[in-house]
């Protein structure tokens, strides 16, 4: 039985069809650049001279970071939303919290007589 399903199987994968990959794609439009050579090079020098190197282990991204705002403002904002994210990130997904917020009322538009 096993030996029958097995063959089964493998027909039925074969009659499913290739999951090969397709056939390369060249693209029909050449690369034209924007830059010369010259201009390409002179920006590969420039940064090279500037001693930062992004792909380096040690690169700081945030060296140069300064906030707008102070510790004490960003603790305060925290502390006001924790009680809210944490019921929003609950068991329930923040589905009770949601439910309990009060909908807006709609807005009656009465027709005017001009």
């Amino acid at each position: 039985m096993n030996r029958n399903f097995a063959l089964a199987l493998v027909i039925a994968t074969a009659a499913a069809g290739n999951a090969f990959a397709d056939d390369i794609t060249v693209e029909a439009m050449p690369f034209t650049s924007s830059m010369s050579r010259a201009q390409v090079q002179a920006d590969l020098q420039q940064a090279r001279a500037s001693g930062i190197d992004p792909w380096s282990q040690s690169y700081d991204q945030l060296a140069d970071f300064r906030g707008e705002r102070t510790r004490a403002e960003v603790s305060a904002e925290y502390t006001a939303e924790r009680d809210y994210v944490a019921a929003l990130n609950g068991e329930d997904s923040g589905s009770v919290l949601l439910a309990r917020r009060e909908l807006p009322q709609p807005i009656a538009h009465l027709a005017s007589a001009e």
